[in-house]
């Protein structure tokens, strides 16, 4: 299966990135504050190319007196150590912890800095299958081919300091960090982290706002599971994993989780019919998602993996 899901994430969206991205050359980082002392940088709605150095994902910060929490690493090795820069223009305190939400190379080719600067870094523990498997290491190399010269020969897969597998609660500065497993949904090693005294989720990929998530070979139940649970939280503010900051938490919640519902719906009641997939989707109406960015690069494999997902009995 991972080797399949390699596969396909890498036919899926080769030669995309020249049509779907949107970026400048030499997109930068650039800190915003969405809550008190803490901080959130936007990745482009775009496909990772080259030009924009794999900076299509979010990363956050929340700033404390005893040090900084960090939340994801971006897409590539210097895009991280400019992360890092603009750590350093809000704040002297150092770096304690990364906390690693998947490990999906849009949000992990970064960690090698964080590393070497010091943070420890926490993950779930389910991410040690990915890590050590043939599709890190085919997602790298061929990274090291799309993605030149940001990510090269002396970028490296980082495991974690310390793995977890169940609801932990750090304390920095006087600050309650709960990180919380959410998977398996979007990857099984989801992993949310709430902040309950600023009511701020950092919801990592299962938030995708304002733009069409990457289903892959996702399990879209739990996904959907996953995300009622995350709207129990109650959030305020929501740092999702690409696209703005959420100050409409519970419909931003509400579209990613309608979007996998009707993906389910539609291409579950064509496997159940066995129509082809091709007729499926070219009767399917997407008038509600279709104006998201990224449509026409995602929705068709986000369909066709969930009706093959679906044909299988997946549930």
């Amino acid at each position: 299966m991972l080797m399949f899901r390699a596969l396909s994430i890498i036919a899926a969206f080769a030669g995309l990135g020249a049509a779907a991205s949107t970026a400048a050359q030499t997109p930068m980082p650039k800190a915003v504050e969405v809550a008190p002392d803490t901080y959130m940088v936007q990745g482009l709605s775009a496909l990772g190319t080259s030009a924009n150095r794999n900076f299509i994902s979010n990363a956050a910060f929340v700033v404390t007196r005893d040090g900084v929490l960090v939340v994801d690493a971006l897409g590539s090795p210097a895009l991280a150590l400019e992360l890092l820069a603009e750590i350093r223009r809000i704040t002297s305190a150092p770096v304690r912890f990364l906390v690693v939400t998947h490990y999906h190379a849009d949000h992990v080719y970064g960690l090698q800095a964080f590393k070497d600067a010091g943070a420890t870094i926490i993950a779930h523990s389910e991410g040690r299958l990915y890590l050590n498997s043939d599709t890190a290491q085919l997602r790298l190399q061929a990274s090291r081919e799309e993605l030149a010269p940001a990510v090269d020969a002396g970028t490296r897969l980082v495991p974690a300091d310390r793995w977890i597998d169940q609801r932990t609660t750090l304390q920095l500065g006087g600050i309650d960090f709960v990180l919380q497993p959410a998977g398996p949904a979007h990857t099984p090693e989801d992993l949310v982290v709430w902040v309950p005294q600023r009511r701020l989720l950092i919801a990592g990929d299962l938030v995708f706002r304002g733009r069409i998530p990457f289903v892959g070979q996702a399990d879209s139940g739990r996904w959907i599971t996953a995300l009622d649970t995350l709207l129990a939280f109650d959030a305020s503010v929501i740092v999702p994993g690409h696209g703005p900051v959420s100050h409409s938490a519970r419909a931003d919640l509400e579209l990613t989780r309608d979007y996998l519902a009707y993906l389910r719906q539609a291409m579950g009641e064509a496997a159940r019919n066995m129509d082809p997939f091709e007729d499926a989707y070219a009767r399917t109406d997407w008038s509600r998602f279709e104006k998201l960015p990224l449509f026409n690069a995602a929705n068709r494999i986000n369909a066709y993996n969930t009706y093959l997902l679906m044909e299988q009995g997946s549930r």
